[in-house]
């Protein structure tokens, strides 16, 4: 007689194995008109108008009276369309094909359109467009997991869709971006999800921490106790290190409200290094900014960063200013879970790396990492033009992102040195289970932060 833990397990496994395929609803595009189009002889169905079902090879959709209209003037004055396809090629919006179908709607006066497919059909796309697929397959099979768990994690939020096909979300570019490997990655991780506490966890990333993961309290509103601070493996990532400068003219453009930047004083910074907040003093007023809002404004791949003031001429420092305190494994085959698959994934050609990230390539050895001065005084820069040149804003930093969660470089440089994904994951997430996708899991608790963070940051 089977113990009652195998016989539980084994049910458990029967039911996601009968378990529906979830779908995605992936808001793609949004325009006063779009264009759609098949990719061969076999037309575009679409469902909606008059005659119920009509076939086209081509469709131009336009926005008139808030109501959808066909440019050849055979049919208008419709709430919503759906165009869908038998052919495995998919469906063209404009430069780029997706699988599934196309709902259009009309929101806030403009033309929405929402990819409606299976997750295991949406994801290799993602894996392709949030990574170079020529990655280590245990990179790209961490990334297909948590993907997934965030993708699903989003279901329902919207009434119209799930998750936008841009770093709002993360990035999904259709077929284009499917490669064999990125189809591999998903399908021998098929179904698997991140969770704590019986609930699919908030699976955010980004590209490169520059040392050391950010704790998610100290981003956002909520600490939660997986999004911790751990150490990075991305020393390798081209976006390790980074420097910008900035002339008078062009912080004057940055900072309309205060004239520019006659100085810039770092108040408080997070355990990281991090700066949480900062302030802006001009000829015209004073403004304090956040981490995130200062980043925004000087355009900052992180806000890991330190400033300093220099000569234009010579690169000479002027004044700075300082924060505060603050063995390979072979992958595992894994049996799909799902019931069906909302299409074929056959025949994408294996294009370039279509993702944010670049593709790894031998790089000298770096100097050692940026140390965070402690206990260091905060102090103002004061910009100045002297007999030898303008003074210019130098910002130097670390990482691309906001730093939490799973780093993607970091992600390469484990899987690079023989972790599977699973000890990606488990050092990333920490305290996260690993496991199928159950349709109790509940994707509604909110991140309480109002919204849901962009991935990248």
């Amino acid at each position: 007689m089977l113990p009652v833990a195998v016989v539980a397990l084994a049910a458990d496994a029967r039911t996601a194995v009968t378990a529906q395929e979830p779908q995605m609803r992936v808001l793609v595009a949004e325009g006063s008109e779009l264009i759609l189009r098949a990719d061969g002889d076999q037309p575009l169905l679409v469902h909606g108008l008059a005659s119920n079902e009509r076939r086209f090879q081509r469709l131009q959709v336009r926005l008139r009276d808030n109501r959808l209209t066909l440019a050849d003037g055979r049919a208008d004055g419709h709430a919503s369309l759906r165009i869908s396809t038998t052919d495995p090629r998919g469906i063209w919006l404009g430069r780029r094909r997706y699988r599934g179908d196309l709902l259009l709607v009309v929101r806030s006066g403009r033309i929405r359109a929402i990819n409606q497919l299976g997750i295991e059909t949406y994801l290799p796309s993602v894996v392709g467009s949030e990574m170079p697929a020529k990655w280590p397959l245990a990179a790209l099979q961490a990334q297909a997991v948590a993907a997934r768990t965030y993708a699903l994690r989003q279901r329902g939020r919207k009434a119209d869709f799930d998750v936008k096909a841009t770093v709002s979300s993360q990035v999904y570019k259709g077929i284009e971006s499917e490669t064999p490997r990125t189809r591999e990655a998903v399908a021998t991780t098929r179904s698997l999800v991140l969770v704590h506490g019986g609930r699919l966890i908030n699976a955010v990333f980004h590209s490169s921490s520059g040392g050391s993961t950010e704790p998610s309290g100290e981003v956002w509103q909520t600490q939660l106790p997986y999004l911790v601070s751990v150490e990075d493996h991305d020393q390798h990532s081209p976006v390790h290190r980074w420097n910008q400068r900035f002339e008078v003219g062009d912080l004057q453009r940055r900072f309309e409200e205060t004239g520019g930047v006659e100085r810039l004083s770092v108040l408080s910074t997070s355990s990281t290094g991090r700066v949480r907040s900062a302030r802006i003093q001009g000829p015209l007023g004073t403004l304090v900014l956040t981490g995130r809002q200062l980043r925004q404004r000087l355009g900052l791949k992180s806000t890991m960063v330190s400033f300093s003031l220099l000569q234009a001429d010579s690169g000479d420092a002027v004044e700075s200013v300082e924060p505060a305190d603050h063995g390979s494994k072979s992958p595992p085959q894994l049996i799909g879970l799902w019931r069906d698959s909302a299409s074929g994934l056959s025949g994408a050609a294996d294009p370039p790396p279509a993702g944010r990230a670049v593709e790894a390539a031998p790089l000298p050895p770096l100097p050692p990492p940026l140390s965070v001065r402690s206990n260091a005084s905060i102090r103002g820069a004061r910009p100045h033009r002297t007999s030898s040149g303008s003074i210019v804003l130098e910002a130097e930093g670390q990482g691309y992102g906001h730093g939490v969660g799973m780093s993607q470089w970091g992600a390469h440089g484990l899987a690079s040195k023989g972790a599977d994904f699973r000890e990606i994951l488990h050092h990333y997430y920490r305290g996260a289970t690993i496991r199928p996708y159950r349709p109790a899991d509940d994707p509604s608790v909110a991140f309480n932060t109002g919204s849901e963070p962009a991935l990248m940051g």
